[in-house]
């Protein structure tokens, strides 16, 4: 995925008007939030929005913790969230007190990541597993076998991200070991696991994903289930994969990093989009589901329509790991791309 806008320019932006009135400064997943409510948004509330994107919560996490980053939201996974809330980094903007708290569906307030439902509000939600190129690939795509222990027919045609955090999670659930397991015997297992399919893997990246499977420069790609209805959308002959081991889920929300310098404008923007209207709009641009009441008579993305967004096999979030344990997939990640 890329940038929506370069470092350059939002550079400049945050040195010339970030403590301007008027001004938000957004940092949320590459390509996630629709230009039509950032268009929409400037004209009703005259505010300048610069909008700037990560493709991964590593990045994020990392911007943060630096501290400065001169944002006003960002929009971190569940897992990721509940890390920041416990280090401090972002704002208790008494979320649970707003109008966008309402439009939740119910069962997505107050959960694990954020149980008073203070810090966060919820913006889309969906899995993680594996897509394929269908005219590449034409074998079975219903066990996360295929995938990670890939036949002759997949030599070097085989893709993953370039961080560890989904992917480890779907090989654990192959190999059935749990979320964040301490034990270095069964992470050896994953290890193994991820060490043997190297020899078909063409590339570890996040970036380009959509031109490197639709063009059959790869097979198959470990993937998002919105990013695949949106190439399915743009005519790509790609199909994602429902395994019986299950699924990873996620859902990433909106929050406000601890000293953002626009905090006031922050809260009407996370106002703003968490309306049912403008949660349409967003879903219908994002392809991923919307943990908000949102207008089904106007959503683009129905079962019939994008059947990757509504799973037929387990789903399991990604959990917020102890440090021994995320020390473990950390080690595991590290000998692999050694």
């Amino acid at each position: 995925m890329k940038k929506l806008m370069t470092g350059t320019a939002l550079s400049l932006c945050f040195a010339s008007a970030a403590l301007a009135e008027g001004s938000l400064n957004i940092y949320a997943w590459s390509e996630s939030i629709a230009p039509e409510l950032i268009e929409k948004f400037t004209k009703e509330y005259d505010v300048e929005v610069s909008l700037d994107g990560y493709t991964s919560n590593e990045d994020l996490l990392t911007k943060l913790q630096a501290g400065a980053s001169g944002y006003d939201i960002a929009a971190p996974s569940q897992h990721f969230l509940r890390i920041m809330i416990d280090e401090g980094l972002i704002e208790n903007f008494a979320a649970n007190e707003l109008e966008a708290y309402a439009n939740i569906d119910e069962r997505w307030r107050n959960q694990w990541w954020d149980e008073g439902q203070k810090y966060s509000i919820p913006m889309a939600y969906g899995t993680a597993g594996f897509a394929v190129n269908t005219a590449e690939y034409d074998g079975p795509t219903d066990s996360l076998k295929y995938f990670f222990e890939p036949g002759e027919g997949l030599a070097g045609k085989v893709a993953l991200l370039s961080y560890p955090d989904e992917v480890v999670g779907a090989a654990q659930m192959y190999l059935g070991v749990p979320f964040c397991s301490e034990d270095p015997a069964e992470m050896k297992k994953v290890l193994d696991l991820l060490m043997a399919q190297k020899e078909a893997v063409a590339v570890y990246s996040s970036d380009n994903i959509a031109t490197r499977l639709s063009s059959g420069e790869v097979a198959t790609h470990f993937w998002w289930d919105g990013e695949v209805v949106r190439a399915i959308a743009d005519g790509a002959p790609v199909e994602y994969a429902m395994p019986k081991e299950g699924l990873v889920g996620w859902i990433d929300s909106l929050v406000i990093p601890k000293g953002a310098p626009n905090r006031e404008n922050a809260i009407k923007f996370i106002e703003f989009i968490s309306t049912p209207e403008n949660a349409t709009i967003e879903m219908n641009h994002y392809a991923h589901s919307s943990p908000m009441k949102v207008i089904e008579a106007e959503k683009i993305y129905t079962k019939e329509v994008a059947p990757a967004l509504y799973p037929t096999v387990p789903v399991e979030m990604s959990r917020t790991c102890s440090p021994k344990a995320q020390d473990l997939v950390t080690r595991v990640w590290t000998q692999l791309l050694q």
